[in-house]
């Protein structure tokens, strides 16, 4: 399956258990296969440098950078030639839905209540993590 993930999946994937962590170990059996974009990488590393990861970084011993690199390893990077503008709200998150046009995904996994919103857009499902573990 083809899946984009969106940035708050990936932190929660990378940083403690649960659903998250279970996508992203899908993706490391090839079970799953993940898709990133240059802007996505450039949000992950963004979000991580944030002082409330801070303290859990340091007690993982890795850095954001760390974290950004091992994310951009598993996951197939796409360059979006479309960028809809459909969450204007949050315009970030267009960049979710580009990264998936570009991916071809069949699904995007987000927590955010924008993408959740739209239940799906152009026939890309949008689903939590644990709604695609079940």
């Amino acid at each position: 399956m083809r899946a984009v993930t969106d940035t708050n999946v990936v932190i929660s994937g990378l940083l403690w258990q649960g659903p998250s962590r279970r996508i992203l170990d899908l993706a490391r059996a090839g079970t799953l296969d993940l898709f990133t974009s240059p802007a996505l990488l450039i949000e992950l590393e963004d979000v991580l440098g944030r002082r409330k990861f801070q303290r859990r970084l340091e007690s993982a011993g890795v850095d954001p950078q760390d974290l950004v690199f091992g994310y951009a390893a598993l996951a197939r990077l796409v360059i979006p030639t479309e960028k809809p503008a459909v969450v204007l709200e949050d315009p970030d998150d267009d960049e979710v839905l580009a990264c998936a046009l570009s991916a071809r995904a069949e699904v995007i996994v987000s927590g955010d209540r924008h993408l959740r919103g739209l239940g799906s857009f152009r026939g890309i499902r949008i689903v939590t993590a644990a709604e695609l573990l079940a």
